[in-house]
Protein backbone atom coordinates (compact mmCIF):
# COMPACT_ATOMS: atom_id res chain seq x y z
CA UNK A 1 0.00 0.00 0.00
CA UNK A 2 2.72 2.59 0.97
CA UNK A 3 4.99 1.86 -1.86
CA UNK A 4 1.65 2.49 -4.70
CA UNK A 5 0.58 5.56 -2.65
CA UNK A 6 3.34 7.73 -3.90
CA UNK A 7 2.04 8.13 -7.23
CA UNK A 8 -1.37 10.45 -8.11
CA UNK A 9 -3.61 8.59 -9.93
CA UNK A 10 -6.97 10.85 -9.66
CA UNK A 11 -6.96 14.44 -10.53
CA UNK A 12 -9.51 16.62 -8.99
CA UNK A 13 -12.32 15.61 -11.72
CA UNK A 14 -11.94 12.19 -11.89
CA UNK A 15 -11.79 12.15 -7.84
CA UNK A 16 -14.86 14.35 -7.87
CA UNK A 17 -16.85 11.88 -10.68
CA UNK A 18 -16.02 9.09 -8.67
CA UNK A 19 -16.75 10.52 -5.41
CA UNK A 20 -20.37 11.20 -7.31
CA UNK A 21 -20.56 7.44 -7.83
CA UNK A 22 -19.92 6.00 -4.75
CA UNK A 23 -23.62 5.81 -3.27
CA UNK A 24 -24.38 3.57 -6.14
CA UNK A 25 -21.35 1.46 -6.45
CA UNK A 26 -21.90 1.08 -2.34
CA UNK A 27 -25.51 -0.22 -2.95
CA UNK A 28 -24.68 -2.46 -6.07
CA UNK A 29 -22.07 -3.96 -3.84
CA UNK A 30 -24.04 -4.79 -1.09
CA UNK A 31 -26.84 -6.29 -3.36
CA UNK A 32 -23.90 -8.33 -4.85
CA UNK A 33 -23.10 -9.61 -1.50
CA UNK A 34 -26.54 -10.27 -0.56
CA UNK A 35 -26.98 -12.60 -3.52
CA UNK A 36 -23.83 -14.76 -3.01
CA UNK A 37 -22.97 -14.76 0.45
CA UNK A 38 -26.27 -16.15 2.14
CA UNK A 39 -24.89 -15.68 5.28
CA UNK A 40 -25.27 -11.97 5.27
CA UNK A 41 -28.59 -11.92 3.76
CA UNK A 42 -30.74 -11.04 7.15
CA UNK A 43 -27.61 -8.79 8.28
CA UNK A 44 -28.25 -6.53 5.28
CA UNK A 45 -31.70 -5.41 5.75
CA UNK A 46 -33.42 -2.74 8.01
CA UNK A 47 -31.76 -0.24 10.13
CA UNK A 48 -28.68 -2.54 9.97
CA UNK A 49 -28.61 -2.84 6.38
CA UNK A 50 -28.63 0.93 6.20
CA UNK A 51 -25.14 0.81 8.83
CA UNK A 52 -23.64 -1.16 6.80
CA UNK A 53 -24.47 0.55 3.79
CA UNK A 54 -22.81 3.83 4.59
CA UNK A 55 -19.89 1.72 6.64
CA UNK A 56 -19.32 0.22 2.91
CA UNK A 57 -19.91 3.96 1.29
CA UNK A 58 -16.85 5.57 3.97
CA UNK A 59 -14.60 2.85 2.96
CA UNK A 60 -14.87 3.73 -0.57
CA UNK A 61 -14.60 7.92 -0.02
CA UNK A 62 -11.87 6.68 2.24
CA UNK A 63 -10.17 4.96 -0.71
CA UNK A 64 -10.78 7.53 -3.26
CA UNK A 65 -9.13 9.73 -0.93
CA UNK A 66 -6.03 7.44 -0.84
CA UNK A 67 -6.12 7.57 -4.53
CA UNK A 68 -5.68 10.81 -5.25
CA UNK A 69 -3.33 11.39 -2.41
CA UNK A 70 0.38 12.44 -3.64
CA UNK A 71 2.59 11.24 -1.02
CA UNK A 72 2.85 8.37 1.44
CA UNK A 73 3.13 10.43 4.72
CA UNK A 74 -0.61 11.00 3.64
CA UNK A 75 -1.79 7.65 2.93
CA UNK A 76 -1.93 6.61 6.23
CA UNK A 77 -4.69 9.09 7.23
CA UNK A 78 -7.19 7.62 4.71
CA UNK A 79 -7.43 4.49 5.25
CA UNK A 80 -7.11 4.45 9.17
CA UNK A 81 -10.52 4.83 9.99
CA UNK A 82 -11.55 2.26 7.57
CA UNK A 83 -9.20 -0.64 8.59
CA UNK A 84 -10.36 0.29 12.15
CA UNK A 85 -13.88 -0.19 11.05
CA UNK A 86 -12.54 -3.36 8.98
CA UNK A 87 -11.20 -4.68 12.89
CA UNK A 88 -14.20 -3.93 14.58
CA UNK A 89 -16.02 -6.00 11.65
CA UNK A 90 -14.06 -8.70 12.26
CA UNK A 91 -14.43 -8.67 16.32
CA UNK A 92 -18.26 -8.65 15.44
CA UNK A 93 -17.96 -11.99 13.86
CA UNK A 94 -16.47 -14.14 16.52
CA UNK A 95 -18.94 -12.72 18.99
CA UNK A 96 -21.87 -13.62 16.51
CA UNK A 97 -20.20 -17.22 16.64
CA UNK A 98 -19.01 -16.68 12.50
CA UNK A 99 -16.20 -18.12 10.96
CA UNK A 100 -14.08 -15.56 8.76
CA UNK A 101 -15.08 -17.18 5.52
CA UNK A 102 -18.40 -15.00 5.11
CA UNK A 103 -16.38 -12.07 5.47
CA UNK A 104 -13.85 -12.54 3.08
CA UNK A 105 -16.08 -14.06 0.70
CA UNK A 106 -18.07 -11.00 0.78
CA UNK A 107 -14.78 -8.88 0.82
CA UNK A 108 -13.90 -10.59 -2.65
CA UNK A 109 -17.23 -9.52 -3.85
CA UNK A 110 -17.15 -5.84 -2.91
CA UNK A 111 -13.91 -5.57 -4.35
CA UNK A 112 -15.50 -7.17 -7.34
CA UNK A 113 -18.20 -4.87 -7.94
CA UNK A 114 -16.45 -2.18 -6.39
CA UNK A 115 -13.66 -2.07 -9.50
CA UNK A 116 -16.35 -2.59 -11.83
CA UNK A 117 -18.48 0.39 -11.06
CA UNK A 118 -15.51 2.48 -9.93
CA UNK A 119 -13.35 1.41 -13.06
CA UNK A 120 -15.94 2.24 -15.52
CA UNK A 121 -16.70 6.24 -13.87
CA UNK A 122 -12.69 6.10 -14.30
CA UNK A 123 -12.84 5.40 -17.61
CA UNK A 124 -15.56 7.83 -18.45
CA UNK A 125 -13.54 10.93 -16.09
CA UNK A 126 -10.53 10.01 -19.10
CA UNK A 127 -8.24 8.25 -16.77
CA UNK A 128 -5.34 6.78 -19.21
CA UNK A 129 -5.27 2.89 -19.21
CA UNK A 130 -1.80 2.76 -17.37
CA UNK A 131 -3.10 4.43 -14.45
CA UNK A 132 -6.41 2.73 -14.79
CA UNK A 133 -4.03 -0.43 -14.27
CA UNK A 134 -2.16 1.29 -10.89
CA UNK A 135 -5.76 2.11 -9.92
CA UNK A 136 -6.67 -1.81 -10.05
CA UNK A 137 -3.94 -2.58 -8.00
CA UNK A 138 -4.56 -0.22 -5.42
CA UNK A 139 -8.31 -1.37 -5.28
CA UNK A 140 -6.83 -4.89 -4.29
CA UNK A 141 -4.39 -3.73 -1.80
CA UNK A 142 -6.75 -1.66 0.05
CA UNK A 143 -8.66 -4.52 0.18
CA UNK A 144 -6.32 -7.06 1.41
CA UNK A 145 -5.52 -4.03 4.54
CA UNK A 146 -8.87 -4.44 5.29
CA UNK A 147 -9.12 -7.85 5.58
CA UNK A 148 -5.92 -8.44 7.42
CA UNK A 149 -7.64 -5.60 9.67
CA UNK A 150 -10.87 -8.18 9.98
CA UNK A 151 -8.57 -11.61 10.71
CA UNK A 152 -6.78 -9.28 13.28
CA UNK A 153 -10.11 -8.77 15.04
CA UNK A 154 -11.50 -11.73 14.72
CA UNK A 155 -8.78 -13.17 16.48
CA UNK A 156 -8.20 -10.89 18.94
CA UNK A 157 -12.16 -11.51 19.72
CA UNK A 158 -11.63 -15.56 20.07
CA UNK A 159 -8.80 -15.00 22.24
CA UNK A 160 -11.06 -12.77 24.64
CA UNK A 161 -13.66 -14.76 24.27
CA UNK A 162 -12.06 -18.17 24.87
CA UNK A 163 -10.38 -16.87 27.97
CA UNK A 164 -13.68 -16.18 29.05
CA UNK A 165 -15.69 -19.16 28.44
CA UNK A 166 -12.59 -21.28 30.12
CA UNK A 167 -12.94 -18.59 33.47
CA UNK A 168 -16.75 -19.65 33.54
CA UNK A 169 -16.44 -22.73 33.15
CA UNK A 170 -13.65 -23.36 35.83
CA UNK A 171 -16.36 -21.46 37.90
CA UNK A 172 -19.30 -24.27 36.50
CA UNK A 173 -17.42 -26.77 37.67
CA UNK A 174 -16.36 -25.57 41.09
CA UNK A 175 -20.29 -24.78 41.36
CA UNK A 176 -21.31 -28.23 40.55
CA UNK A 177 -18.63 -29.95 42.78
CA UNK A 178 -20.18 -27.81 45.56
CA UNK A 179 -23.63 -28.58 45.02
CA UNK A 180 -25.07 -25.08 43.99
CA UNK A 181 -28.65 -24.42 42.88
CA UNK A 182 -29.43 -25.32 39.37
CA UNK A 183 -31.08 -22.03 38.42
CA UNK A 184 -27.23 -20.53 39.40
CA UNK A 185 -25.99 -23.40 37.53
CA UNK A 186 -28.24 -22.76 34.61
CA UNK A 187 -27.02 -18.90 34.31
CA UNK A 188 -24.01 -19.89 34.32
CA UNK A 189 -23.98 -22.76 31.86
CA UNK A 190 -25.36 -20.26 29.37
CA UNK A 191 -22.05 -17.82 29.82
CA UNK A 192 -19.80 -20.43 29.66
CA UNK A 193 -21.14 -22.07 26.24
CA UNK A 194 -21.98 -24.80 27.90
CA UNK A 195 -24.50 -27.33 26.85
CA UNK A 196 -25.40 -30.02 29.77
CA UNK A 197 -25.16 -33.25 29.16
CA UNK A 198 -27.01 -36.09 30.64
CA UNK A 199 -24.60 -37.26 33.01
CA UNK A 200 -21.24 -36.10 34.30
CA UNK A 201 -18.40 -38.56 36.46
CA UNK A 202 -15.97 -36.87 38.50
CA UNK A 203 -12.11 -38.14 38.00
CA UNK A 204 -9.43 -36.52 40.37
CA UNK A 205 -6.04 -36.65 39.35
CA UNK A 206 -2.71 -34.43 39.42
CA UNK A 207 -2.98 -31.47 37.51
CA UNK A 208 -0.48 -31.99 35.24
CA UNK A 209 -2.36 -35.22 34.15
CA UNK A 210 -5.62 -33.52 33.78
CA UNK A 211 -4.42 -30.89 31.56
CA UNK A 212 -2.62 -33.78 29.42
CA UNK A 213 -5.96 -35.62 28.88
CA UNK A 214 -8.64 -33.01 29.18
CA UNK A 215 -7.91 -32.33 25.02
CA UNK A 216 -8.84 -35.61 24.16
CA UNK A 217 -12.24 -36.13 25.92
CA UNK A 218 -15.34 -34.77 25.81
CA UNK A 219 -15.72 -30.99 24.68
CA UNK A 220 -18.10 -30.72 27.38
CA UNK A 221 -15.58 -32.21 29.93
CA UNK A 222 -15.02 -29.32 32.65
CA UNK A 223 -11.91 -29.22 34.94
CA UNK A 224 -11.28 -27.48 38.23
CA UNK A 225 -8.11 -26.95 40.39
CA UNK A 226 -8.81 -24.85 42.72
CA UNK A 227 -10.54 -23.79 45.89
CA UNK A 228 -12.38 -27.74 46.03
CA UNK A 229 -12.84 -29.04 49.21
CA UNK A 230 -11.14 -32.24 50.38
CA UNK A 231 -9.15 -32.67 47.71
CA UNK A 232 -4.88 -31.48 48.13
CA UNK A 233 -2.74 -28.97 46.50
CA UNK A 234 -1.33 -29.69 42.86
CA UNK A 235 -4.57 -31.65 41.89
CA UNK A 236 -7.73 -31.39 40.03
CA UNK A 237 -11.16 -32.46 38.52
CA UNK A 238 -12.49 -33.44 35.83
CA UNK A 239 -16.11 -33.87 35.48
CA UNK A 240 -16.83 -36.06 32.23
CA UNK A 241 -19.98 -35.77 30.26
CA UNK A 242 -22.00 -39.40 29.93
CA UNK A 243 -19.49 -41.84 30.65
CA UNK A 244 -21.51 -45.23 30.53
CA UNK A 245 -20.65 -48.90 29.32
CA UNK A 246 -17.56 -48.99 26.79
CA UNK A 247 -17.10 -45.39 27.45
CA UNK A 248 -16.06 -45.66 30.60
CA UNK A 249 -13.85 -48.96 29.91
CA UNK A 250 -12.21 -46.27 27.76
CA UNK A 251 -11.34 -43.46 29.89
CA UNK A 252 -10.31 -45.95 32.48
CA UNK A 253 -7.63 -47.40 30.09
CA UNK A 254 -6.94 -43.67 28.98
CA UNK A 255 -5.73 -42.46 32.57
CA UNK A 256 -3.79 -46.30 33.43
CA UNK A 257 -0.75 -44.72 35.35
CA UNK A 258 -1.99 -41.30 35.79
CA UNK A 259 -2.69 -41.88 39.34
CA UNK A 260 -6.50 -41.47 38.77
CA UNK A 261 -9.65 -41.79 40.92
CA UNK A 262 -13.19 -42.23 39.32
CA UNK A 263 -16.24 -41.63 40.20
CA UNK A 264 -19.88 -42.94 39.97
CA UNK A 265 -21.62 -41.63 36.80
CA UNK A 266 -24.37 -39.20 38.10
CA UNK A 267 -26.82 -36.98 36.53
CA UNK A 268 -25.45 -33.75 35.61
CA UNK A 269 -27.13 -31.38 38.77
CA UNK A 270 -26.09 -34.41 40.92
CA UNK A 271 -22.06 -33.72 39.91
CA UNK A 272 -21.59 -33.07 43.55
CA UNK A 273 -22.10 -36.87 45.02
CA UNK A 274 -19.56 -38.09 42.22
CA UNK A 275 -16.88 -35.78 43.32
CA UNK A 276 -17.53 -36.52 47.05
CA UNK A 277 -17.51 -40.19 46.14
CA UNK A 278 -13.18 -39.72 44.58
CA UNK A 279 -12.70 -37.72 47.54
CA UNK A 280 -13.39 -40.30 49.70
CA UNK A 281 -11.20 -42.26 47.35
CA UNK A 282 -8.45 -41.13 48.35
CA UNK A 283 -8.63 -42.66 51.54
CA UNK A 284 -8.73 -46.37 50.09
CA UNK A 285 -5.16 -48.83 49.39
CA UNK A 286 -3.93 -47.21 46.00
CA UNK A 287 -3.29 -49.75 43.16
CA UNK A 288 0.17 -50.64 42.52
CA UNK A 289 2.16 -48.46 39.79
CA UNK A 290 -0.26 -45.45 39.69
CA UNK A 291 -2.82 -47.70 38.21
CA UNK A 292 -6.64 -45.86 38.19
CA UNK A 293 -9.03 -46.40 40.74
CA UNK A 294 -12.68 -47.30 39.87
CA UNK A 295 -14.56 -46.63 42.94
CA UNK A 296 -17.40 -48.78 41.42
CA UNK A 297 -15.37 -51.01 42.13
CA UNK A 298 -14.75 -50.59 45.75
CA UNK A 299 -18.38 -49.79 47.07
CA UNK A 300 -17.84 -52.03 50.00
CA UNK A 301 -15.38 -51.00 51.29
CA UNK A 302 -16.47 -47.32 50.95
CA UNK A 303 -19.78 -48.45 52.52
CA UNK A 304 -17.36 -50.28 55.55
CA UNK A 305 -15.33 -47.11 56.00
CA UNK A 306 -18.07 -44.95 55.77
CA UNK A 307 -18.81 -44.27 59.78
CA UNK A 308 -15.66 -45.66 61.31
CA UNK A 309 -16.98 -45.13 64.67
CA UNK A 310 -20.55 -46.92 63.83
CA UNK A 311 -18.76 -49.66 62.62
CA UNK A 312 -16.78 -50.38 65.73
CA UNK A 313 -19.67 -50.15 67.87
CA UNK A 314 -21.35 -52.52 65.54
CA UNK A 315 -18.34 -54.97 66.00
CA UNK A 316 -18.33 -54.33 69.67
CA UNK A 317 -22.43 -55.36 70.27
CA UNK A 318 -22.08 -58.07 67.51
CA UNK A 319 -18.94 -59.90 69.10
CA UNK A 320 -19.99 -59.22 72.78
CA UNK A 321 -20.15 -63.22 73.30
CA UNK A 322 -16.45 -63.08 72.58
CA UNK A 323 -15.44 -60.35 75.12
CA UNK A 324 -14.74 -62.98 77.92
CA UNK A 325 -12.36 -65.21 75.24
CA UNK A 326 -8.70 -64.60 75.91
CA UNK A 327 -6.79 -62.63 72.80
CA UNK A 328 -5.96 -65.92 70.81
CA UNK A 329 -8.57 -67.64 71.48
CA UNK A 330 -10.72 -64.75 70.38
CA UNK A 331 -8.56 -64.57 67.34
CA UNK A 332 -9.11 -67.68 66.28
CA UNK A 333 -13.18 -67.65 67.16
CA UNK A 334 -13.29 -64.36 65.06
CA UNK A 335 -11.35 -65.62 61.75
CA UNK A 336 -13.20 -69.35 61.83
CA UNK A 337 -16.89 -67.09 62.04
CA UNK A 338 -15.85 -64.77 59.75
CA UNK A 339 -15.14 -67.96 57.22
CA UNK A 340 -18.03 -69.74 58.17
CA UNK A 341 -20.48 -66.80 57.26
CA UNK A 342 -18.54 -65.64 53.75
CA UNK A 343 -18.12 -69.21 52.92
CA UNK A 344 -21.92 -69.58 53.75
CA UNK A 345 -21.66 -72.51 56.37
CA UNK A 346 -19.41 -74.82 53.88
CA UNK A 347 -16.91 -77.11 56.24
CA UNK A 348 -14.26 -78.06 53.78
CA UNK A 349 -13.93 -74.53 51.96
CA UNK A 350 -14.14 -72.76 55.94
CA UNK A 351 -10.75 -75.33 56.86
CA UNK A 352 -9.10 -74.92 53.09
CA UNK A 353 -9.15 -71.17 53.30
CA UNK A 354 -7.54 -71.45 57.38
CA UNK A 355 -5.18 -74.45 56.78
CA UNK A 356 -6.39 -76.07 58.87
CA UNK A 357 -8.41 -79.81 59.28
CA UNK A 358 -12.33 -79.64 59.00
CA UNK A 359 -12.71 -81.37 62.21
CA UNK A 360 -11.02 -78.16 63.93
CA UNK A 361 -13.73 -76.57 62.05
CA UNK A 362 -16.46 -78.26 63.71
CA UNK A 363 -14.97 -77.57 67.18
CA UNK A 364 -14.59 -74.16 67.05
CA UNK A 365 -18.33 -73.85 65.10
CA UNK A 366 -19.54 -76.12 68.22
CA UNK A 367 -17.53 -72.87 70.62
CA UNK A 368 -19.24 -70.57 68.50
CA UNK A 369 -22.61 -71.92 68.47
CA UNK A 370 -22.42 -72.19 72.46
CA UNK A 371 -21.60 -68.62 73.09
CA UNK A 372 -23.45 -67.31 70.30
CA UNK A 373 -26.70 -69.46 70.36
CA UNK A 374 -29.60 -68.82 68.74
CA UNK A 375 -27.86 -65.55 66.99
CA UNK A 376 -26.29 -67.56 64.32
CA UNK A 377 -29.73 -68.52 62.94
CA UNK A 378 -31.24 -65.07 63.12
CA UNK A 379 -30.61 -63.58 59.35
CA UNK A 380 -30.44 -59.86 61.11
CA UNK A 381 -27.72 -61.45 63.68
CA UNK A 382 -26.03 -63.35 60.80
CA UNK A 383 -25.83 -59.90 58.53
CA UNK A 384 -24.90 -57.61 61.88
CA UNK A 385 -21.71 -60.46 62.02
CA UNK A 386 -21.22 -60.12 58.75
CA UNK A 387 -20.52 -56.34 58.56
CA UNK A 388 -19.09 -56.61 61.73
CA UNK A 389 -16.18 -59.03 60.75
CA UNK A 390 -15.74 -57.92 57.28
CA UNK A 391 -14.46 -54.68 58.51
CA UNK A 392 -12.32 -56.10 61.43
CA UNK A 393 -9.41 -58.75 61.48
CA UNK A 394 -8.69 -60.84 64.93
CA UNK A 395 -6.58 -58.63 67.13
CA UNK A 396 -4.02 -61.49 67.65
CA UNK A 397 -4.08 -63.67 64.02
CA UNK A 398 -2.73 -67.09 65.19
CA UNK A 399 -2.06 -67.30 60.95
CA UNK A 400 -3.37 -66.35 58.10
CA UNK A 401 -6.93 -64.72 57.55
CA UNK A 402 -8.57 -66.19 54.46
CA UNK A 403 -5.64 -66.58 52.44
CA UNK A 404 -5.14 -67.80 48.99
CA UNK A 405 -5.06 -70.72 48.39
CA UNK A 406 -5.63 -73.16 45.14
CA UNK A 407 -9.57 -72.99 45.10
CA UNK A 408 -10.48 -70.15 43.49
CA UNK A 409 -13.24 -69.61 46.19
CA UNK A 410 -10.30 -68.40 48.48
CA UNK A 411 -8.75 -65.96 45.88
CA UNK A 412 -8.84 -61.90 46.79
CA UNK A 413 -11.21 -61.50 44.43
CA UNK A 414 -13.84 -64.23 45.27
CA UNK A 415 -13.63 -63.29 48.88
CA UNK A 416 -15.35 -59.83 47.56
CA UNK A 417 -17.54 -61.01 45.67
CA UNK A 418 -18.70 -63.92 48.63
CA UNK A 419 -18.98 -60.90 51.15
CA UNK A 420 -21.55 -58.46 48.12
CA UNK A 421 -23.51 -61.93 47.73
CA UNK A 422 -23.75 -62.90 50.98
CA UNK A 423 -24.89 -59.58 51.96
CA UNK A 424 -27.39 -59.77 49.55
CA UNK A 425 -28.59 -63.03 50.64
CA UNK A 426 -28.51 -62.25 54.28
CA UNK A 427 -30.53 -58.82 53.03
CA UNK A 428 -33.12 -60.44 51.77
Amino acid sequence: MTELSHHRWLDEAAFARLRDSVPAVADEAVGTIVREVPSYSRAFTGAMGAAIRSAVQLALVNFLDLARSGNAGSAAEPIAPSTAGAYELGRGEARSGRSMDALLAAYRVGARVSWRGLSHEAVAAGVSAQTLGSFAELVFAYIDALSAASLAGHADELRLLGRARERERERLAVMLVRGAQETALAEVAVRAEWTPPRTLTAVLLPEGQARAVVGSLDGRTLIASADLPGVGEGQAVLLVPDLAGRDRERLLRQLDGRGAIVGPERPWLHAQSSFTRVVRGQSLPRPPGRATLDTDTQLVTLLLNADPEALADLADHALAPLAGQRPATRARLEETLRAWLLLHGRRDLVAGALFVHPQTVRYRMAQLRELFGDRLDDPEEVLRLTLALAGTRPATPTGPVLPAAPHPATTAHAQATQLKTSLRRKVR
